[in-house]
């Protein structure tokens, strides 16, 4: 078993190491000193001019922008259309809310609506404007 070790050290010997050559060492620019030295200049690329935009980098930064667009920037709008239907409301309109009680508008107050539910018991609820989902004249001219 040992020899099978030796033979991988033996392989592994200065006389088989063959010398690894870099092409940036091929590409620098040398520019000689006045005093005759050669001096090489620290800004040297190689060849290759290197691009301010990382093709990564743009990738990365339209992620970001797509997960603030489905993130923040459509709630918010939702949220703004709420807050409009819900200003606009007016007596003897009929909505429907959050929890699918559909009824008449009677009274708007500051941050409250009283609706009709039922015209035969004349069944009156108050709920705050933020429980109203839509107006079911919107829902009508939508079809």
């Amino acid at each position: 078993m040992n020899s099978g070790f030796y033979l991988l050290a033996e392989a592994n010997t200065v006389e088989n190491v063959q010398p690894v050559i870099s092409e940036s060492i091929d590409a620098v620019e040398e520019v000689v000193s006045q005093d005759g030295s050669p001096v090489v200049d620290p800004n040297a690329t190689g060849g290759k001019s290197q691009s301010p935009f990382n093709p990564q980098m743009i990738f990365i930064v339209l992620m970001i922008a797509v997960v603030y667009f489905m993130l923040f920037r459509g709630p918010k709008q939702k949220q703004k259309k709420h807050q409009q239907m819900v200003s606009s409301l007016a007596k003897n309109d009929r909505v429907r809310t959050i929890g699918g009680i559909i009824g008449t508008i009677v009274d708007i107050r500051d941050d409250e609506v009283i609706l009709k539910i039922d015209e035969s018991n004349n069944t009156k609820m108050k709920v705050i404007k933020g429980a109203i989902a839509t107006t079911l004249k919107d829902d009508i001219e939508k079809n």
